[in-house]
């Protein structure tokens, strides 16, 4: 890696909050929505934790992809989100997933490949699929989420349930001909779908700052005449702000959104990756200056928002939790034989 990309990422996560203390919480922001959203970013940070330990034991069986880092992006869209919404989510799927209300347990079981898991233990870490909360996990193609949540928002707007389709997508995924072409039908279309990049840096290996022209995904929108805004993925409240604008506008008939999110992540894009392409010292620098619920933890205590023993009680609980359902997964049964051929046709559906 070249000196000048080593800086660029390092500059990235340079700026601190930008919300200024003193301000009153938005009107959404009540102490139970509060609560909520620092429960469900300790819920995610300690699941992702506690895999990449199992996972470096030797007990999981599938692939993982750890979304540790980026839980205010997640959790942030999912606080607007409502029942007749879609969430299409990507490989790294289980922050998203649980950030939507997917069940703990049955997302542990399907990393776990057992037979009651989200997926009856047929999809694994990637493939986390709820039809109850039109949760639309993983697919096989970078950025075919894109293509699908169009397909999610016109379906919305043809049974006018005022519906919206969030499409979660990487930075890696931003150059795929099928991305290019979602953005450009849910623009012509003016279809009820926010597009939302979370840009940590890294396609894989490869910097963003390498592989996009002009690293600036912002700066796409326009050019399919939309509107788009790059916001900071640390920031809670900022990610929740310009979320709020970009449904509203859906929801309006106003079309479609990009939204660049700019968060880390604090592992590698797969469990195993040595990662040789990042800079010594540069986890452990995010980790310090860049995590998101140290920076949620801060904003809410100076504001007086929420009380440290409130949090305290929530670290504890979420930790007992996490533990329990780890325990339930890796004592389930795997599925028999006889589901083979299940799901595998729409008869045996």
């Amino acid at each position: 890696m070249g000196r000048d990309t080593e800086n660029d990422l390092r500059q990235q996560f340079e700026q601190g909050p930008q919300s200024p203390p003193g301000k009153k919480a938005p009107a959404m922001m009540s102490r139970e929505r509060l609560l909520w959203a620092y429960r469900t970013m300790q819920i995610i940070r300690q699941f992702e934790e506690r895999l990449h330990v199992e996972f470096a034991a030797g007990t999981v069986p599938s692939s993982v992809h750890l979304y540790a880092g980026q839980e205010a992006c997640a959790v942030g869209i999912c606080a607007h989100l409502a029942q007749d919404d879609f969430l299409h989510i990507t490989h790294r799927a289980h922050g998203p997933a649980l950030a939507r209300g997917a069940d703990i347990v049955e997302v542990a079981k399907e990393i776990f490949l057992r037979a009651d898991g989200l997926c009856q233990g047929k999809g694994g870490s990637p493939h986390l699929h709820d039809k109850r909360l039109k949760l639309i996990g993983a697919n096989g193609g970078v950025g075919s989420g894109a293509a699908l949540a169009c397909g999610s928002a016109l379906a919305a707007r043809h049974e006018n349930t005022q519906g919206v389709a969030v499409s979660l997508l990487g930075e890696g995924a931003c150059n795929q001909g099928v991305v290019l072409e979602s953005l450009n039908l849910a623009s012509v279309w003016k279809l009820p779908v926010v597009f939302a990049f979370e840009n940590n840096g890294y396609a894989e290996a490869t910097a963003a700052s390498y592989a996009i022209a002009g690293n600036d995904l912002a700066a796409r929108g326009p050019a399919f005449h939309m509107p788009a805004q790059r916001v900071d993925g640390r920031d809670y409240f900022a990610v929740c702000d310009t979320v709020q604008e970009a449904l509203d506008r859906a929801r309006a008939g106003d079309g479609p959104s990009l939204l660049e999110i700019k968060a880390p992540r604090f592992f590698g894009h797969y469990e195993g990756d040595a990662q040789k392409y990042r800079a010594p010292g540069e986890v452990e620098e995010l980790r310090r200056d860049s995590d998101c619920i140290t920076w949620f933890r801060r904003r809410v205590l100076d504001e007086q928002w929420l009380g440290p023993a409130e949090l305290e009680t929530i670290d504890s609980e979420t930790r007992e939790l996490v533990h329990e359902a780890f325990r339930k997964a890796m004592s389930a049964p795997g599925p028999g034989p006889e589901t083979l051929h299940r799901d595998v046709y729409a008869g045996n559906l």
